[in-house]
């Protein structure tokens, strides 16, 4: 529908008013939701996600493209909430204990929600213990580490320990990143995935929940 495409379009330019607008049009049209959704803002963040991807875009580009989906999904949540319209999984992510460094752990919570996963960002300096209790509380499918100094990353082992003592293994999926970190080193301390840049981090968590 034209009007989904005109949210579509204005996401891309990172006109958050205008897709606030024409959501509020899709709405009032008794567009369902879940299309407006799927066929308006995912659709227009994947295009970003391409573009970026390609070098087409930059990272302020993709910033103001997920500022105007947040417009967008404001005036949706309400719907889903009231509807009881699930997101396609939900992911908890953060950086790891001792490490302070966010930048593409943000990106990559701004490219998950894009996709249509609910997102709980834990910040930076998590402990192993509260990724696993999070995840635990709210359900999550999926835990994302990061990590940009070596000498962190040892806590991404200890976190998949943990899940192991606690037999969640399979149940909640791990998949970590970060400048230092490799898919060898992913190998070594048994976790699900490995994204070596933020596109690939959402290609491989869509892998991992069976959305692809």
């Amino acid at each position: 529908m034209d009007i989904l495409n005109k949210i579509s379009e204005h996401l891309q330019l990172g006109d958050d008013e205008k897709v606030r607008i024409f959501t509020k049009e899709a709405i009032k049209a008794k567009i369902s939701p879940k299309e407006i959704l799927n066929n308006g803002l995912i659709f227009g963040m994947d295009i970003i996600g391409k573009k970026y991807k390609a070098h087409e875009i930059f990272l302020p580009d993709v910033l103001l493209a997920a500022k105007a989906m947040y417009a967008g999904m404001d005036l949706l949540r309400p719907m889903f909430i009231k509807g009881g319209i699930p997101t396609i999984g939900k992911v908890v992510i953060g950086t790891v204990q001792g490490d302070l460094h966010d930048i593409g752990k943000n990106l990559v919570g701004i490219m998950l929600k894009g996709a249509g996963f609910e997102v709980i960002d834990l910040g930076n300096d998590v402990s192993p213990s509260e990724f696993i209790e999070i995840a635990k509380k709210e359900d999550a499918s999926v835990i994302g580490m990061s990590a940009l100094l070596t000498t962190t990353m040892p806590f991404m082992k200890i976190v998949i320990d943990l899940l192991k003592e606690e037999r969640l293994i399979g149940k909640i999926k791990t998949i970590i990143g970060g400048a230092p970190v490799t898919e060898e080193f992913a190998r070594e301390i048994g976790a699900d995935a490995f994204g070596y840049d933020s596109i690939n981090a959402i290609e491989k968590v869509k892998g991992l929940t069976g959305m692809t």
